[in-house]
């Protein structure tokens, strides 16, 4: 199993390099139906909130000559083959980070929790924002609800109009030209 940890101490400074924000560094399962494993990159530009396909596939190239520099030293970042998606978060993004859950107060969030807060496990609703370490949404079943960040499995926006027409479009030109590249291993 990846060192997620240690993957994100290798990818943030990275992105950084290129002007970028991580949001999110996770192993799953890969969309490619081979049954293989994928390392997935999420970030953002700070201007934007998001990523084009260009800067994209340049932090695909950053983060790909790095980790492969760091395997010949004989690092095993990730064991067995796998594929490399960097992505922008998009528009019902994943809330990962403190400042997510400012930024994006007022919006529809599905939050999983990993235990039972007001015998919910899982909260949806307005999000109220983040106090300190404590978030705060406004659950359509149990009302507002508050906990520790720490607490979470998982929290997303969930598409709406309202969200759709706070998020502005990108430039999607070239979005036909992306070429995928499997990393070997």
């Amino acid at each position: 199993m990846a060192d997620i940890d240690r993957l994100n101490d290798i990818i943030e400074p990275e992105a950084q390099a290129l002007g970028f924000e991580l949001v999110r560094v996770k192993m799953m399962a890969s969309e490619a139906g081979d049954g293989g494993q994928a390392l997935q990159i999420m970030a953002e530009d700070p201007a934007t909130g998001q990523l084009v396909i260009e800067q994209c596939a340049a932090l695909s190239r950053r983060v790909s000559d790095r980790l492969d520099e760091l395997e010949e030293q004989g690092e095993v970042l990730v064991p067995g083959a796998y594929h490399l998606e960097v992505s922008s978060p998009g528009i019902d993004r994943p809330l990962t980070r403190s400042k997510d859950f400012a930024n994006w107060s007022g919006h529809e969030a599905k939050i999983s929790l990993v235990e039972k807060v007001h015998g919910q496990r899982t909260l949806k609703g307005d999000l109220k924002g983040i106090d300190g370490d404590m978030v705060t949404i406004k659950d359509h079943k149990a009302g507002e609800v508050s906990f520790p960040r720490n607490l979470i499995h998982s929290a997303k926006l969930v598409l709406t109009d309202a969200l759709i027409a706070a998020t502005q479009p990108l430039d999607t030109s070239g979005a036909d030209d992306i070429e995928e590249e499997k990393a070997d291993d």
